[in-house]
């Protein structure tokens, strides 16, 4: 798959509508307030090019004029390509200063720690199976 550049707005909209899963664009507007304001017209405007792109699809609610947005992608693929974007533009392509950052901002819990250590462990025996393969 070829990766396109999504702008911000698009990826904040699109990232919103992969935790809600399926909105109305006032859902959506009113999810986004806290971080990231926009008028209604503006969202609506986001979800029509990301519909354009065959990033979201969109079907009638079953009451009012209102329609229901749903994305068409998995949530991996759209994080994907937010955290690529984010570790390239702010930490230079440095994936573990962007992970103790995140770290250092909000320390994990107990319960946190103990799947981060089953992810380390799962992502050593994956790279010790790649470099047994060179």
């Amino acid at each position: 798959m070829v990766e396109r550049k999504i702008p911000e707005a698009e990826l904040d909209v699109l990232a919103c509508l992969q935790r809600l899963r399926e909105a109305t664009a006032r859902d959506i507007g009113e999810a986004l307030h806290g971080y990231r304001p926009m008028a209604h017209g503006s969202v609506v405007t986001l979800l029509k090019r990301l519909e354009a792109k065959s990033l979201v699809t969109k079907r009638k609610a079953p009451t009012g004029k209102a329609f229901l947005y749903r994305p068409t992608r998995s949530v991996k693929t759209t994080y994907h390509h937010l955290l690529k974007r984010i570790r390239q533009r702010v930490f230079g392509g440095d994936s573990v200063a962007l992970v103790a950052s995140l770290y250092e901002s909000k320390p994990p819990t107990a319960e946190e720690l103990v799947e981060l250590e089953r992810l380390l462990e799962g992502l050593k025996n994956a790279s010790s199976r790649e470099g047994g393969k060179k």
